[in-house]
């Protein structure tokens, strides 16, 4: 491999020649043998819309020449095109502000912005601190990349799939509402309901956390840059994180502002904490609803069997024809990875000393991870579990017929302890609860036929 000699102020480095980075990313490269963890994508993304906005706005304050910032702008464009990304190769296990991230990305954006201003003969050089950081500090511009690049995954890779996996449920619930079955709690026979109704729980579940995550994702439209090094701005025009919060605006598309405390906003990370809270939210719910699905469906032949769900692949290299909820699997893994992700966010940002918390990439990178993997799972678990759910209509009228609690209708004419006697009676006996019923004598059989009736136990106006 080839090498060519960069310089910082710790002296020489030798960098691949065919590498963007500077010697401050060599550095890190070569000190952080820890983990495979990349610094997600997303995060340099964000870093190429912020490092695109300072310099547009140094150039506004007269800061940063024409001719720099047209170079540092098509730089960073090229960053989000993709076209350098092999060239970020620094892992989550770093120094906890970011620095050295952040320096890759203005090692790789001034080295690229200068053979732009090579190949048009335009004799001005830019550096990595002085002009693609200008105005800024790692403590800054990091927490706000975590920001940018936290607010569009959950706006393009979150939310997406859980409207899609919603409508699918809502569709299901109109599709079954007439379906009487017999309820459940604590996982012993209740009183009836529809299909529908059960459906629309799972369903109303859903539209809360759609509520809850926006709401929350509210807060993370807040940036710290403008704060620079401990929240003062030191170095930086006043006005300069404004300037910065609305060209990412105008990048973007998201109302983002620069926020109003900057020394919360690099020592805090609150917001994230919150947001991923309701990530968590999320998390529970599919779980629960998972559950729920693969208890429904489980069987074929000994269990509760009342929905049918998709044989997507054979269940067992040994039990011939077997098939397994494995989209329910996959879905409640995912939910206990989020739980542990919540665990470690809340924990990461919790230790924010004095003026900065230097838990940053770990924050960052769980909370991505999340993100991602609730929208892939959820993708998945519609598109593959979902959408095939079918009832068992024979399954489900036979377990409300057998069901002993159908006797809860009585109580309002024959009393709780009478009717108590009649489920228990049944029970002992082996009979049917009409059986049990007219054989106490609190009932005759016109009377039970009357009273008895499971479609009017579901109620349907709710």
């Amino acid at each position: 491999m080839e090498y060519r000699i960069e310089k910082d102020t710790l002296g020489e480095m030798k960098v691949p020649v065919d590498k963007y980075w500077g010697a401050q990313t060599q550095r890190s490269k070569e000190n952080f043998p820890i983990g495979g963890e990349k610094m997600p994508l997303e995060v340099i993304k964000a870093f190429a819309h912020l490092k695109k906005a300072a310099a547009i706005s140094n150039n506004k304050l007269g800061k940063l020449s024409d001719a720099k910032k047209e170079a540092i702008v098509q730089a960073c464009e090229e960053v989000l095109e993709g076209k350098f990304d092999d060239h970020f190769p620094l892992v989550v296990w770093q120094t906890g502000s970011g620095t050295q991230s952040n320096m890759n990305v203005n090692e790789v954006v001034a080295r690229r912005a200068n053979e732009i201003l090579t190949t048009k003969n335009i004799e001005e050089k830019i550096h990595p601190n002085d002009h693609i950081n200008m105005s800024q500090s790692s403590n800054d511009t990091f927490p706000t990349a975590m920001h940018i690049a936290a607010y569009h995954e959950i706006q393009t890779r979150l939310l997406p799939p859980l409207t899609q996996l919603k409508n699918t449920l809502k569709e299901k619930e109109q599709a079954y509402m007439k379906i009487i079955k017999i309820g459940r709690t604590h996982l012993q026979d209740a009183t009836p309901l529809t299909l529908g109704q059960e459906i629309s729980g799972w369903r109303a579940m859903l539209e809360k956390s759609e509520q809850m995550i926006n709401e929350s994702a509210e807060h993370i439209l807040n940036l710290a840059i403008g704060g620079t090094a401990v929240g003062t701005g030191i170095n930086a025009d006043p006005t300069f994180g404004d300037k910065v919060a609305e060209e990412l605006t105008k990048q973007t598309g998201y109302s983002f502002k620069s926020s109003d405390n900057k020394f919360h906003a690099l020592t805090s990370h609150d917001e994230i904490v919150f947001a991923h809270g309701a990530l968590k939210g999320l998390a529970a719910d599919l779980m629960k609803i998972a559950n729920d699905v693969r208890w429904l469906a489980s069987g074929p032949r000994s269990g509760i069997g009342e929905i049918s769900i998709p044989a997507n692949e054979p269940g067992s290299s040994i039990m011939p024809g077997k098939v397994n909820p494995t989209q329910c699997e996959a879905i409640t893994m995912v939910a206990s990875q989020i739980f542990g992700n919540d665990a470690t966010i809340g924990f990461a940002a919790s230790q924010g000393n004095f003026e900065l918390n230097v838990f940053k990439p770990v924050i960052i990178y769980n909370f991505l991870q999340s993100v991602h993997l609730l929208g892939d799972a959820m993708k998945s678990f519609d598109e593959r579990c979902v959408r095939g759910i079918e009832p068992n209509v024979e399954t489900i009228e036979e377990n409300v017929n057998r069901s002993l609690m159908l006797v809860t209708a009585l109580n309002p004419h024959i009393g709780y302890e009478k009717a108590a006697e009649i489920a228990k009676l049944a029970f002992k006996d082996g009979s049917t609860l009409k059986e049990a019923a007219i054989k106490t004598g609190y009932v005759t059989e016109e009377q039970y036929d009357q009273w008895i009736v499971p479609a009017q136990m579901v109620n349907l106006s709710k």
